[in-house]
């Protein structure tokens, strides 16, 4: 490595990021200290859904390289998804006007610069904020991400499942906070404590906990964020009139009053968007670029459940052409199961003030194939929008090492005028099918009305008109051996991971497929979730006690209602 003369780094770096295909054009590389125009570095297009990392200290660009790629993405027509934490990605709306020094340094790289305006739409969670109202019914939401907000151990998580199962099965639709909290008043009143008793994992103290966290909710103001027109995710994927990719703003103002609430929804987002989208292989670009600032909040505190969903979520919704780019301050801050995923590397300056970051240094240059670089020395003194950049190539094999200063994007590093984002806003054709809630009949209605309710429900043996049983039996007598057998499929052909539950007994074995299988459900074929759900919940049969030990396990929750819990974005249609 001490040996190579810059004439022969500079060929390796010119070798190495001559691709073929479509790309993003990041920057120009830096060898021996000067800057080299002659050796651009880029990243291919189509492996943007490879995911990948943006780190580096406060300050060092973060939020300015995001802004570059978003540009650059939108204009090859791929729509992009922001987290705007600062209120400093507004300004895509706005051209950026040149100056002496932004010439200098856009000559410098090689960069054709000229100012220019992206199609961008701004929402806002629950309408917090200048933007279009983002909600979530709880019902879609899930007990997983729900926990996570009201930040449950994993008992009372796994008793929160089961009110949401008791929900399902009963027809009472949880649209936002109040329908949850009837249905757990429910449980906890003279009238339910035959369906408590039922559910054999929720104690009636348990059942209290889980209220008092949700009545907290509701006086934190966060009951704005559940409810409808529930956001239909495939917003994400539009691209405007002349082609180019929509750039999706999602503005947080309240960040710090709320940040488990932002992390999650961010994970709701994803988790409906995987559960909706259909497989599609290697694409030349992908059909959504996801990016998810701040990305520590996510992990902080997280359960083993709610980490296992994000790995596999990572995996797996690459698939179906969305890539994933984590942006925080260190690798460290990532699970080492996700940062293996994560192809494509834009590591920003690191200090090393303290011992802590010292550990963290040597951990970021531990990431990296070897290079020419002193990566120690070159990310401590790296310069504001200078950045170590390493990437997937088109044959799926990294590409070498190079400091590069980056592309300055074409709209404005900062906010745009507060009247224009208003304005675009007001002209959203969004606003019209987001912009009012509204307050349909669901489980807080239907529970006010008890004694109808009961006539039909569970009291009397039924269920309500028009509410869904999930599990219809099962033909052919299957019994547990046919849940273990399944289950052991889905984990170890889908989920990717070793099961540890028993094998199939030999009568099993000898069963006919269709003697196994589960009788059609109407409205079942939507989902293989759903069908598994059924088959589970039939070959389980009323036995909710046995259902309550399936479905406290991570299996169960992802089997019984998507990875996160969560229910598909069919349930809309």
């Amino acid at each position: 490595m001490a040996n190579k003369t810059t004439a022969e780094k500079l060929a390796t770096l010119q070798k190495g990021y001559t691709l073929e295909g479509a790309t993003i054009e990041l920057g120009a590389a830096i060898i021996d200290g000067e800057l080299h125009k002659d050796a651009p570095v880029r990243l291919p297009l189509s492996m943007m859904n490879r995911h990948g990392l943006v780190a580096g200290a406060t300050g060092t660009g973060k939020t300015v390289t995001l802004h570059m790629m978003a540009e650059q993405l939108s204009t090859a027509g791929v729509p992009v998804f922001l987290a705007d934490i600062k209120g400093d990605l507004s300004g895509l709306a706005t051209a950026a006007t040149g100056s002496e020094k932004l010439t200098a340094r856009t000559e410098g790289i090689g960069q054709a610069w000229q100012g220019r305006t992206f199609p961008v739409e701004f929402l806002a969670l629950g309408g917090d904020g200048n933007g279009v109202p983002v909600r979530a019914t709880v019902s879609s939401f899930g007990p997983i991400l729900l926990s996570r907000i009201m930040e449950l151990n994993d008992t009372q998580e796994s008793s929160l499942q089961l009110v949401f199962y008791f929900a399902d099965k009963n027809g009472l639709e949880l649209i936002d906070l109040k329908d949850l909290r009837a249905v757990i008043q429910f449980l906890t009143s003279a009238e339910g404590k035959d369906q408590l008793e039922e559910l054999g994992g929720l104690s009636k103290a348990t059942a209290g906990v889980i209220l008092r966290e949700l009545v907290s909710l509701e006086a934190q103001g966060l009951e704005k964020f559940f409810g409808e027109p529930e956001f239909d995710t495939a917003e994400l994927l539009r691209t405007a009139p002349d082609g180019r990719g929509v750039i999706t703003c999602l503005e947080l103002p309240t960040l710090q009053t709320k940040p488990m609430l932002f992390s999650t929804f961010l994970m709701w987002l994803l988790a409906d968007l995987f559960e909706d989208l259909p497989e599609a292989g290697d694409l030349d670009k992908p059909k959504l670029v996801f990016f998810l600032d701040e990305a520590h909040l996510l992990f902080n505190d997280a359960s083993k459940a709610f980490l296992e969903a994000i790995t596999t979520t990572v995996r797996l919704i690459r698939s179906k052409g969305v890539g994933i780019f984590f942006v925080t301050q260190t690798p460290k801050d990532v699970p080492a199961e996700v940062l293996g995923q994560l192809a494509n590397r834009v590591q920003h300056a690191l200090r090393a003030f303290t011992p802590e970051d010292a550990k963290a240094l040597k951990a970021t240059v531990s990431t990296f194939p070897m290079s020419d670089y002193d990566l120690e020395e070159t990310l401590t003194s790296a310069g504001i929008g200078e950045a170590v950049i390493t990437v997937m190539n088109e044959k799926g094999a990294p590409t070498p090492v190079a400091l590069t200063r980056l592309r300055a994007p074409e709209s404005v590093m900062g906010p745009s005028d507060e009247a224009l984002v208003r304005s675009t806003v007001a002209g959203s054709a969004l606003l019209a099918k987001y912009g009012t809630a509204v307050d349909n009949h669901s489980a807080f209605e239907k529970l006010s009305g008890k004694a109808e309710w009961l006539s039909t429900g569970p009291a009397a043996g039924g269920s309500v008109p028009g509410g869904p049983v999930p599990g219809g039996p099962v033909q052919g007598g299957a019994g547990h051996d046919d849940v273990d057998a399944e289950a052991r499929r889905i984990e170890e052909e889908i989920l990717g991971r070793p099961s540890s539950r028993p094998a199939p007994s030999a009568e099993t074995r000898r069963r006919t497929p269709a003697e196994s299988a589960p009788a059609p459900r109407p409205g079942a074929g939507d989902s293989m979730v759903g069908d598994i759900g059924g088959m589970l919940g039939g070959a389980l049969g009323g036995g909710l006690k046995s259902m309550a030990r399936s479905i406290g396990t991570q299996l169960g929750r992802e089997l019984l209602r998507g990875v996160f819990g969560t229910s598909s974005r069919r349930r809309r249609r």
